[in-house]
């Protein structure tokens, strides 16, 4: 990757960085001035204003000139620099380390530091500490009288640089930390949004599909009597009967595709699913599954009252599938999967006979794009989307989800719960 490649997750949202500037000009005016004017202490006016100006210039080469709307990395570096020097020199004109006004200079680098890349703000926070460091011994007085007063042991003086430079490297490390994490959640959730997007899409194919069949089974039906009826008319003449079998032969095809089309082949006319109950939802994944695996799934039910039929909820679906994919794939033999239900809960126990979560990263299951270092089968070695993305969508329709391995059985254990008033009203 090039030091300034341009990435979806490393920009800076031009508009709000140009007011936050102007801000930051107006505050640094109000000062200069009102210390000027009227407490009339004696500095640098003229430098310090046209210092100011500098930065009233880039700031309109960003409203007028500049046509991005999201700034890169290369971009915002560039002009978080400006920022750290015109702060840094009109702090050098007015007491250096000495001017309480010091703390901001480590605003534009925490600022840039959940939206830019790690190594620009490795960048910004080098040159902080450099100018913080150049100010600590190099600067003019403190605007007069102020610097007549300032008297303070070497201990005091010395420890304010130290302690602006470790503030410094704690907020940046926090905010790229949390800026980390929360672009990776918002592409998870955006991978999410998307695979959603492809159930709705291919559920509502899978409608359009399943009416198609449900509407040309009448008039394919009327063909194939008119068939049967010509056959018996023109039995002596072979040369169209042969013809007409063929017809015949050709309807019974479409119908047979027609049924594969529909969503419940095995009743023609309801061609709409029905809700369900969680037992009768389960045996249809479940069954979804054995047709292509051949591990072992052992499927126990426990039912304390009259089973209710829930609404058969796409995220509650592919949630389900998730979870029981997951125990398919790392199990070794065995899937087992418990249903209880009683007037209060209903709840949905899945394990396998897998090696189990690895217990460098059981703590954070459920969080997108982990990594094990000591998961034996690499192939294997996911990232975790999918079972965000599933634990996410369940959360999402009132379920509790805890994942953890199992203490009876050598694999993972996931456990599903809602509450019955919670579940049915979905």
């Amino acid at each position: 990757m090039g030091f300034f490649e341009i990435s979806k997750y490393h920009t800076l949202k031009k508009s709000t960085y140009i007011n936050l500037r102007w801000i930051g000009i107006i505050g640094q005016l109000i000062s200069i001035y009102l210390v000027y004017f009227f407490f009339n202490f004696d500095f640098n006016f003229f430098y310090s204003n046209l210092i100011i100006i500098l930065g009233i210039i880039s700031n309109l080469y960003l409203v007028f000139l500049n046509k991005e709307t999201q700034l890169s990395d290369k971009s915002a570096l560039l002009f978080l620099l400006i920022d750290i020097m015109q702060l840094g020199f009109l702090i050098y004109l007015t007491g250096g380390i000495k001017n309480p006004f010091i703390i901001f200079l480590i605003i534009p680098s925490v600022f840039a530091s959940t939206n830019l890349g790690i190594r620009t703000n490795l960048l910004l926070v080098l040159l902080t500490s450099l100018v913080i460091a150049f100010l600590t011994f190099y600067s003019k007085d403190l605007p007069a009288p102020l610097d007549l007063h300032y008297h303070v042991s070497s201990y005091v003086y010395y420890s304010v640089p130290i302690a602006l430079i470790i503030a410094l490297i704690f907020f940046n490390y926090f905010a790229i930390i949390f800026g980390t994490e929360s672009r990776l959640r918002k592409e998870a959730l955006n991978k999410m949004e998307e695979i959603m997007a492809k159930e709705h899409e291919m559920l509502s194919l899978g409608g359009q599909a399943a009416a198609a069949a449900h509407s040309l089974g009448t008039p394919l039906s009327t063909i194939k009597i008119i068939t049967q009826e010509l056959t018996k008319q023109l039995k002596n003449q072979k040369d169209v009967i042969q013809d007409i079998e063929l017809l015949s032969s050709q309807v019974e095809r479409c119908n047979q595709i027609l049924r594969r089309l529909s969503l419940n082949p095995d009743i023609e006319d309801n061609f709409i699913d029905d809700d369900l109950t969680m037992r009768d939802l389960l045996k249809e994944i479940i069954t979804s599954f054995k047709e292509t695996s051949n591990k072992e799934f052992n499927f126990n039910f426990e039912q304390d009252s009259t089973p209710k039929k829930i609404t058969k909820s796409i995220e509650i679906v592919y949630g389900l599938r998730n979870f029981i994919g997951n125990a398919n794939k790392f199990c070794k033999s065995k899937i087992f999967i418990n249903l209880k239900s009683n007037n209060e809960f209903t709840t949905v126990t899945i394990e396998d006979d897998g090696d189990g979560y690895p217990n460098d990263i059981i703590s954070k299951i459920g969080e997108p794009y982990l990594r094990s270092f000591a998961f034996s089968n690499k192939q294997k070695l996911g990232l975790g989307l999918g079972i965000f993305i599933g634990k996410t969508l369940l959360e999402k329709n009132f379920a509790l989800v805890e994942c953890w391995n199992s203490k009876t059985r050598t694999g993972a254990e996931v456990v599903i719960k809602w509450r019955n008033k919670d579940l049915f009203n979905i």
